[in-house]
């Protein structure tokens, strides 16, 4: 067995209102350049609609994020809120 290893990156950020050109604008910025996972600490239509037309950018709720969407990803983006939202259901 070969162990796969990859780079995984995790970046946090205060929500705000955006569309898809201010998203990949953000995402370039704090260096995402391949699949990732935003995980927001509900369903956030906004950040869905945003992101949603960037090839490789899924988006999930922080309570239902598994393991899968963590190795399925290069990048993990964070938001704020849904960090605590991890630690409260993980922890």
């Amino acid at each position: 067995h070969k162990a796969i290893r990859r780079q995984r990156q995790m970046c946090i950020r205060d929500r705000d209102a955006i569309k898809t050109a201010d998203f990949r604008k953000f995402l370039t910025a704090v260096g995402v350049d391949g699949k990732a996972m935003v995980v927001t600490p509900a369903v956030d239509q906004t950040i869905v609609k945003s992101a949603r037309n960037i090839p490789g950018v899924v988006t999930t709720p922080a309570s239902i994020l598994s393991v899968y969407d963590i190795l399925n990803a290069k990048y993990l983006v964070v938001d704020k809120d849904a960090l605590a939202k991890i630690e409260e259901v993980y922890a």
